[in-house]
Order: structure tokens, then sequence, then C-alpha cells
């Protein structure tokens, strides 16, 4: 069995669903997490105990070595002790902060980017393109295809670039929605990319016709202030709720129970962008219509007219008109909803992604042991 390092940010950001879910890849799995500074290994904590680190602070002042030098050689201790024989890093970010260490123990690299870090100017900047990144690693995991093309665009090898999209839990596929209730959901984080905002004012434009629609809008991030204001200046708050982050399992009653799915996804001003919203995979799996815009992977899984609708960004006005056609057209939102499920069954299942990244690590195992 092979011993693969998972690297990502966080443990369990709530946002971050696809990234537990490679947990679950083949072999013995080591997940670690956190900043370049303070790292950890799920299941044992830090790397390690404090006093352990006495003789590499000594080192570090020595030789005048940056405080994340402390870490990168606790990092290479914790991958020999569990003799870890590939990595995967979760976001660009992640493989340039720890490149040193796998480099120094020429351990393969695969490298899933998710979104910002594949689009933030100030990131790809930071880290001169990943051109080292784009060197050592045996291959670069892209979510949509837009990615792709701005992957190969910074200079990576095409041979290297592996579409391979996430898919929703097997739980969102048994979901049969009741369209019992003219309710529009939208689940994500409140930031840039997502022009929540948008959503906001778009479901502003249909209430004096239809009274009685309602809008949820779930989740959590710096804007959430400003869309309950902008709710309350407009007079909505009857019609708008904020339940705040919610688990997977209160996702899907609310799912069950709504007519759409609605994200506004745009670029934000320095560059950050999409790469495929798993909400939206979950929502569409579920049996529900989406309608979102024309943005980064959105396209390459919500087919326009067939199992949702699309807009371009910034058209509030157009993305207002779309609810209403499918709060006049209940057959249609049905429809759309069950070609959204065969899709979403046929070609984006979590098991398949899963099974092109076991693929991947032995791969890339085996060509490092020839």
């Amino acid at each position: 069995m092979i011993n693969t390092a998972i690297i990502s940010p966080s443990q369990n950001a709530y946002s971050e669903t696809f990234i537990q879910a490679h947990k679950r890849l083949e072999g013995n799995i080591f997940y670690y997490y956190g900043d370049k500074s303070f790292l950890h290994l799920e299941g044992e904590g830090p790397l390690p105990n404090m006093p352990k680190t006495t003789i590499l602070k000594v080192k570090r002042k020595l030789f005048k070595k940056p405080y994340s030098y402390l870490q990168e050689q606790l990092l290479i201790k914790s991958f020999k002790k569990n003799n870890i024989q590939v990595v995967l890093a979760e976001y660009g970010v992640t493989a340039a902060i720890h490149l040193p260490a796998i480099k120094q123990l020429n351990l393969p690299l695969i490298v899933h980017f998710h979104g910002y870090d594949a689009s933030r100017k100030d990131i790809i900047k930071r880290y001169n393109n990943y051109k080292e990144v784009f060197d050592y690693s045996s291959y670069i995991i892209v979510v949509s295809k837009k990615m792709h093309d701005d992957i190969l665009n910074m200079g990576c090898r095409e041979e290297k670039i592996i579409y391979n999209p996430c898919g929703p839990h097997d739980k969102f596929l048994d979901i049969s929605p009741k369209f019992t209730n003219q309710q529009f959901i939208s689940v994500g984080r409140f930031v840039d990319k997502k022009a929540p905002y948008y959503t906001l004012l778009a479901f502003s434009k249909i209430l004096n016709n239809y009274p009685e629609a309602k809008l949820v809008m779930a989740g959590d991030g710096v804007l959430i202030n400003t869309c309950k204001n902008i709710a309350q200046y407009l007079g909505m708050e009857s019609s708008v709720s904020f339940p705040g982050i919610i688990t997977p399992e209160n996702y899907r009653k609310y799912l069950e129970n709504s007519l759409a799915f609605l994200q506004h996804s745009i670029t934000a001003e320095n560059g950050d962008s999409e790469g495929t919203p798993v909400a939206i995979l979950e929502a569409s799996g579920a049996g529900l219509p989406v309608i979102s815009t024309i943005h980064a992977g959105i396209p390459d899984i919500i087919i326009n007219g067939t199992t949702g609708l699309l807009v371009k960004e910034h058209d509030v006005d157009s993305m207002a008109q779309k609810m209403k056609v499918l709060l006049d057209n209940l057959e249609l939102a049905k429809e759309m909803g069950r070609k959204g499920k065969k899709n979403v069954y046929e070609n984006y299942s979590i098991e398949k992604h899963l099974e092109k990244i076991n693929h991947l690590i032995n791969s890339a195992v085996k060509f490092r042991m020839n």
C-alpha cells in the first residue's frame, strides 16, 4: 500500500468538502494541515512538541534561515518517520510553500489547484507563475477547462495537466426535490467572487410579481453584513433568510424543498475566480435546476438551457428573468433538474474523481521508483 501525504491549509473547512473526500483515497493517508509556520498531522497533533525543536532553532539562527525553516525540517522528519512515498498538495500555494521539503526527499508531487490559487494576480506573481512547482511536479490537477488553459499559459507542460473536476457526495444524488415551494437556495462564502449582493438584487426584482417567493442564503464571509443591510434596505427581511454556515444534512433538506439553486459568480478585481463550485455540483446532482453565470468551470457542468440557465457576469436583470422563467414553468424546472441529476451522475461522481487521483498517485510513485 502506498503512503500518501495530503497537505492542506485547513483541517476541515466547511467550504472544502472536496478535500475531505480525498481522505478516502487508496492506501495509507497522512493528512497534514496548517500554515507554513505551524503544521499538524491529523490524529497526532503539532509537528512535533516544542522541546524537540531546540536543535533546529539553533540551526535556524546559526545559518540565518527563515522561520519557515523549522516547519520544513519537521515536515521532512515526519515524512521520513511515516515513510511517505508521494505528496498531494491541496492548492498551488501549498505546493509552492512546501516544495523545498518535498524536493529534499525527492518525493513525487501531485498538485491540486482549486480556484483562487490559479487566478488571483497577487498569488500568481508572488510564486513567479509557479514555474518551480510546474517543473518539479508529476501532475497538475485542474477542476475547470478555463483553469487548464490558465495553467497552460503560465508555462506548465500540457501533458502534466489533468482535468478532474470534483463530484458531490452520493447522498446528494439520493435527493428528490418536491418543487412545492417558491424557494431559491444559495450556499457559499460571502466573498467578492461569489457576488452574493447580485443574487439579492436579482431576487428583489421578482418579489412584486411573486410575493410568496423566498430566498435562503447560507454561508458566512466578509460580505454577509453588507447583504443583510441590502435586504433590510429593500424591505426583504421576511423574504430572505441568512442561516449562516449549514451542515451538509441541512443543505440537503433545503435542496429538497427548493425550486432552484442560485449563484452569481464573477471574476473579482484581483483576478480571483471560481474553480468548479462544489455547491453547484451538489445542487445539480440533487435534481435542482441551477441559475448561475458564464464563469470559470460553471459552464463545464451546467448545460445552459438543459440543466440550468446561465447569464453573463454582472447581468442582474437577466438573472431575475431566468428566475421568472422557472417560477412560471414548474415542469421546465423539474425537467432541468432531472437532466442535471443524470449529467452529474454519469460524468461527475466523487468515485470517478477519486479513481483518477488514485491512478495518478500510482503512476507518479511507479515512475519515481523507476
